[in-house]
């Protein structure tokens, strides 16, 4: 009677410890999952779609909508019209109960999901608007890309650009007029209105492309950039000065390489520019985002594992898997959240850093939903 009585606590000893790392695990997937930004195919959200099971039983914390789909080469991605954009982010939503950040990239002019012929208002290049010089004018298109984004119920636009407009043939910067200025302080002025316009509509903003993109001679999006010989410290004027006017509660990464400030990785897998620079140098206290880990610079250079492990130990908060990039995989979501596990349980992350993160994005969705 001894024995069985002394099997019978054992057994439940067992039980409840099995319990217990069961729970810790399922914890920690969810705070994992809560750092990924997901892309998808889809006008319209039906149980089919991986998207459904990411959100509603992965917990994803937020997706991203594209009007054009990179791998098959066409449109109508996820926007055909206002109306059916609309019903996809409350359905979308719905099913996260409240909690999802929805982004996009919608900038004006070349950089535009919401375009025109789907029925959107016009919108004009941030190099116009610099050009102009206007506080009226910039205020105008950008109150109305906030409301427009409002209406349809976006809640995170990936704007302002504020890389210097160092290099006018940069293919993806100067060349595509995404800049508004090579000078920092105009730079700086024009982006402060588009921050605080969104800010009016209860939208989140996200500058970007940290420490810089503007003087490089290549684009991230088809492989890697080095920008050791044309990169300067004024790129990070525009990030200290919005920093120290409170403005700031995301920023996004560049894939750009400097060897004088890592002479290993790219600045979105870099320890020594995202933690740093922004946070120690600059007194960065937000949340760090990813470029879309799906770009050239990143995904032809460094495995799925690599690029994760790297950028969550550099500092970044929320990792974009636009699935936009060269292929698509509908298992995505799941794949990294077992990767980033994995390098919790190998102790090549700690969850001290998950939780770190964790805190910063509870912290931006509790100022946003509430």
């Amino acid at each position: 009677m001894k024995h069985f009585k002394l099997f019978l606590l054992l057994a439940i000893f067992v039980f409840s410890s099995s319990c217990q790392a069961q729970s810790g695990d399922h914890e920690l997937k969810q705070k994992i999952a809560q750092m990924l930004l997901v892309g998808f195919r889809g006008t319209e959200l039906t149980s089919a779609n991986h998207i459904y099971s990411d959100i509603k039983e992965r917990n994803i914390g937020g997706v991203i909508l594209f009007d054009y789909d990179v791998p098959s080469k066409s449109r109508n991605r996820n926007i055909k019209s206002p109306t059916q954009t609309k019903k996809l982010i409350a359905d979308l939503q719905k099913l996260a109960e409240g909690q999802l950040l929805v982004s996009i990239d919608q900038e004006g002019g070349k950089v535009s999901r919401l375009k025109t012929t789907y029925g959107f208002p016009s919108t004009v290049s941030a190099k116009y608007q610099g050009q102009i010089d206007r506080v009226d004018t910039t205020t105008f298109y950008a109150a109305r890309t906030a409301k427009t984004l409002s209406n349809l119920g976006v809640n995170l636009n990936f704007v302002p650009c504020v890389d210097l407009d160092i290099n006018p043939k940069c293919p993806v910067i100067g060349k595509i007029e995404r800049s508004f200025s090579v000078n920092p302080e105009k730079v700086i002025k024009h982006a402060a209105i588009w921050i605080d316009e969104h800010e009016k509509k209860n939208i989140l903003s996200c500058p970007k492309h940290f420490p810089g993109h503007g003087s490089s001679t290549n684009d991230t999006h088809a492989g890697g950039v080095d920008v050791t010989t044309t990169w300067s410290e004024k790129e990070l004027i525009p990030y200290q000065k919005l920093i120290e006017k409170g403005a700031l509660k995301l920023v996004m990464t560049s894939h750009v390489f400097n060897a004088n400030l890592d002479a290993e990785f790219p600045a979105t897998m870099s320890k020594a520019i995202l933690t740093g620079i922004l946070r120690e140098q600059l007194g960065f206290v937000g949340v760090i985002v990813s470029d879309d880990l799906a770009m050239g610079a990143i995904a032809d250079n460094y495995s799925l594992e690599i690029a994760l492990e790297k950028a969550i130990n550099a500092g970044v908060d929320i990792l974009c898997l636009s699935n936009n990039g060269a292929t698509y995989d509908a298992k995505i979501a799941s794949k990294a959240i077992d990767i980033i596990y994995k390098l919790v349980k190998d102790g090549k992350i700690s969850e001290q850093r998950i939780d770190e993160s964790y805190q910063r994005i509870t912290v931006l969705k509790n100022d946003l939903f509430n």
